[in-house]
C-alpha cells in the first residue's frame, strides 16, 4: 500500500519552519509499515532547504522514504504535473478531524494484529487512545 505522510503536525510537532519534536510512536509505526512493505511518501508543504532537513531528520531516525513530494523517486516535477500524491492513504494533521495520533493510526492499518510486530511497540501501541482517554 502507498502511505503518503505529512510532516508538520503529523511526524513532528508544528513547529514550521524548525522541526518539532517527534510525534508519539511515530517513528514506530513507520518503522513498522516499512517493515509490512508499505511504501512511504513524504508529502509535505517543505521544500528546499526546510524539506531537506525534514528528509535528514527522518533519516537520522531510521525512516528513508520511497519518494519525496512525488509520485514515485524518479518522477521530475516540472509544473505541468499536479502535486497531488497518488495515495491510497493520506496521514495529516489537516484531515476533517484533524489527526487522531499514531496509535489510532496503528489501530486503522492493523497495525497491532501483525506477527511481526516487537512486543514492546506492541505493548505501548495496544492502550486506548490519548483522545479516548480524555473523552471516555
Amino acid at each position: 500500500m502507498r502511505i503518503a505522510i505529512d510532516f508538520d503536525g503529523t511526524i513532528v510537532e508544528n513547529r514550521y519552519p524548525l522541526i518539532g519534536k517527534p510525534m508519539l510512536f511515530a517513528f514506530e509505526t513507520m518503522k513498522e509499515l516499512q517493515k509490512n512493505n508499505h511504501q512511504l511518501i513524504l508529502w509535505t508543504y517543505r521544500s528546499g532547504k526546510e524539506l531537506e532537513e525534514a528528509v535528514s531528520f527522518c533519516r537520522g531516525k531510521g525512516i528513508e522514504f520511497y519518494a519525496v513530494n512525488k509520485n514515485y523517486p524518479e518522477e521530475i516535477y516540472d509544473g505541468n504535473i499536479s502535486r497531488k500524491i497518488i495515495a491510497d492513504i493520506y496521514i495529516d494533521d489537516r484531515n476533517l478531524g484533524g489527526f487522531p495520533g499514531w496509535s489510532e493510526v496503528c489501530r486503522y492499518l492493523n497495525i497491532n494484529d501483525s506477527s511481526e510486530m516487537r512486543p514492546e511497540i506492541r505493548k505501548r501501541l495496544s492502550g486506548k487512545s490519548i483522545w479516548r482517554r480524555l473523552f471516555r
